[in-house]
């Protein structure tokens, strides 16, 4: 008789047609080459040409990958992207089917002026379970860690939030951090959020990042609020479903043909989503590579013969959360080099 000397937890296991473990590191390789690419532009003041050039590397290596994906978070309408956009098939087409999220580079702006925190991000799940937020492009967020995820309600005033997380932690108000975008429309929060006795701390763009820091324990950030992407928001949501925590989110119309379509679509503009409701499987994919030096990720360097890359890669199955640091040939990778 054969002896099993080892068993899969049934929570681990998945089936033929689900994405497996596999994936994760298949999908590293799709952000690297996204990094690399987008990389040499940074410094250079120009956003669109270092998008194109981690756009076409994304979508090259998406199409290497052993599964059947379709966009539902793509470069889309906003960006008026030929490529990568929502409802175009990528991977090999074998495989499981899955929804894809994508950002080729979360922070354009911060690539072309050599600013930290920009990433090339990508975000997996089975197939139906990404929500489809119908062209409304931003969203109210409040990201915090797993201490707080179940007390805290975007619905409650800031103030209230803020002692909430601050209790949970066992902190004083005082000592919290508390992450945004530096725009003007967030100039009524961030005064909500200093009367209450907490700090701010501005990001120029790049509120994925944001979202993992808020998450994440050790980055010294304890919330992530305001205005965001709401296709950012569905990727970080996929992340926070391994890190634990909590994303919430309430889509915010920027006109009103904007809000008709919400609404035409079936959408409760007042309905706070959760985690759960922005991704709905709990085997889910994140991956990120830096491209600028960060908080979460080292940038991209170049040398003479060798390329650097630092990046992580997250399932919520199993809760694994992985930084891969990779060496790559230089001479392999110039046909994505700036010309």
């Amino acid at each position: 008789m054969s002896q099993k000397y080892s068993t899969i937890s049934p929570a681990l296991a998945v089936g033929t047609d689900e994405p497996d473990r596999n994936l994760a590191l298949e999908l590293v390789r799709v952000t690297e080459a996204a990094a690399i690419a987008g990389g040499h532009w940074v410094g250079f003041g120009d956003k669109n040409k270092a998008d194109g050039a981690a756009v076409d590397a994304m979508r090259s290596f998406l199409h290497t990958v052993h599964f059947n994906g379709v966009v539902v978070i793509g470069e889309g309408e906003k960006d008026e992207a030929p490529m990568l956009f929502n409802g175009e098939h990528v991977g090999d087409g074998t495989g499981p089917e899955c929804d894809v999220a994508v950002d080729p580079i979360d922070g354009t702006r911060l690539t072309a002026l050599g600013i930290n925190n920009a990433l090339a991000v990508l975000a997996v799940a089975e197939r139906g379970t990404m929500f489809d937020p119908s062209a409304v492009f931003y969203m109210e967020k409040l990201v915090t860690g797993p201490e707080a995820a179940d007390m805290v309600d975007l619905r409650l005033p800031v103030k209230q939030n803020l002692h909430l997380i601050a209790k949970a932690k066992g902190v004083k108000v005082n000592q919290l951090n508390v992450m945004i975008l530096d725009r003007d429309r967030h100039r009524p929060l961030v005064e909500e959020i200093r009367e209450a006795g907490a700090r701010t701390k501005f990001i120029m763009d790049g509120d994925v990042a944001g979202a993992i820091a808020a998450a994440r324990s050790g980055t010294g950030v304890d919330a992530l609020m305001g205005i965001g992407g709401t296709p950012e928001g569905i990727v970080a949501a996929c992340a926070i479903k391994s890190l634990g925590g909590v994303i919430q989110g309430r889509l915010w119309p920027t006109s009103d043909d904007e809000k008709q379509k919400a609404i035409d679509a079936g959408h409760d503009l007042e309905r706070v989503l959760s985690t759960n409701d922005l991704v709905t499987s709990d085997n889910c994919y994140f991956a990120a590579t830096g491209i600028t030096d960060g908080d979460l990720l080292k940038g991209v360097r170049y040398s003479k013969d060798k390329v650097l890359t630092q990046s992580i890669v997250m399932r919520s199955k199993s809760g694994t959360i992985r930084f891969v640091d990779g060496e790559h040939q230089a001479s392999k990778w110039e046909g994505y080099a700036r010309k």
